[in-house]
């Protein structure tokens, strides 16, 4: 049989959290869904993530569950499985998450003899990263949610540019004219976890130098309350600085700004995937984890990115151990100076 006609007609493409995890999905499936036009693809995660999904293919459909509660326990799952099994005749599934919630659902489809690949985790080389006894990357997240997808037969090609390329971006009514000679710098200061978060002092003053530039405009970037309150105080503080937090937006209002911005300055977070969505060029403060571990963010190449040279790290995948000297050394002794000249040096090297 041709390799075309053996190829899925609908496949079922698993990953539910996180948000920036998800966010990695995008450059790997669009270009799948791109490369074989003849099969649909039901991307299932989170009701929140699923709005992320903007500029997609035609073959490409997104289901936002809250599992918890719509599909709660071990028979909830069942029922979902067989629910999208029914509504969109799933004949194979690719599991980009690889936990017990998407192993139950996988085996639900197994019984039906459809098949399923699974994301390598390579959790072995992940232990001996951070503990020390390899110095061995960790696959970067993107090359193996492709190696999932080939190992059903289809095509992955790696040609993701970024979202809207060619297209005009959607205009958002939060985002201000950017004058003519203005760099505009998304700056993200924080992190679902401390070894992944630059002291808030340190970074007030970063924000405090760049603003000192008169052709820079600062836009903060946050949502949660605490950080709301934080970014408002940050941009009170100084001239040309705009928290993006004030005001409630989505993910298409994040792209419209983010088209218009010369950087962003993050740590290894969801906003550095949405950058590198946009084709935006980051700086990326690393602490507690690595580029090594993984994520970094996809087509940067990591060359202005900030890390100290410590034995300690990376201590961690995903940066939630609490630092064994208790003070998170490795974000805190960098210099916000140097936070700041290395932002400079890279727009003003373009």
């Amino acid at each position: 049989m041709p390799a075309s006609e053996a190829k899925p007609r609908s496949v079922l493409v698993m990953r539910l959290s996180a948000l920036g995890d998800v966010a990695m999905a995008i450059p790997v499936l669009y270009p799948v869904c791109r490369a074989n036009p003849g099969t649909r693809f039901v991307m299932l995660t989170k009701k929140w993530p699923s709005s992320m999904f903007h500029d997609r293919p035609d073959n490409l459909m997104v289901v936002g569950c809250d599992y918890k509660t719509d599909y709660k326990g071990v028979m909830g799952l069942v029922r979902l499985a067989r629910d999208l099994r029914r509504q969109y005749g799933i004949d194979a599934v690719a599991d980009l998450h690889n936990v017990l919630r998407t192993r139950v659902m996988g085996l639900c489809f197994k019984l039906h003899g459809i098949a399923v690949a699974r994301l390598d985790k390579q959790r072995s080389r992940r232990r001996a990263l951070v503990n020390h006894e390899s110095t061995d990357p960790v696959t970067p997240t993107v090359e193996r949610y492709r190696w999932v997808f080939t190992r059903l037969g289809l095509e992955a090609p790696a040609d993701f540019t970024r979202l809207y390329d060619g297209k005009e971006v959607p205009s958002s009514p939060m985002v201000p004219v950017k004058e003519p000679g203005q760099r505009w710098v998304a700056v993200s200061p924080f992190s679902a976890h401390d070894g992944k978060v630059y002291p808030l002092p340190l970074m007030e003053r970063v924000v405090s130098l760049l603003s000192q530039r008169e052709n820079y405009c600062i836009f903060l970037m946050g949502g949660g309350k605490e950080e709301k309150i934080a970014l408002r105080e940050m941009a009170r503080a100084n001239r040309n600085v705009i928290s993006m937090a004030e005001v409630k937006h989505g993910f298409v209002d994040e792209y419209a700004l983010l088209a218009h911005c010369d950087l962003m300055l993050t740590m290894d977070s969801a906003n550095m995937h949405l950058a590198s969505l946009m084709g935006v060029k980051t700086v990326t403060i690393w602490g507690a984890t690595a580029p090594q571990c993984g994520f970094q963010g996809y087509g940067q190449t990591g060359a202005h990115d900030i890390q100290l040279d410590m034995d300690c790290r990376p201590c961690s995948i995903y940066g939630e151990r609490e630092c064994k000297f208790g003070d998170y050394r490795c974000l805190a002794k960098i210099a916000p100076e140097l936070v700041a000249e290395r932002v400079f040096a890279t727009i003003e090297a373009e």
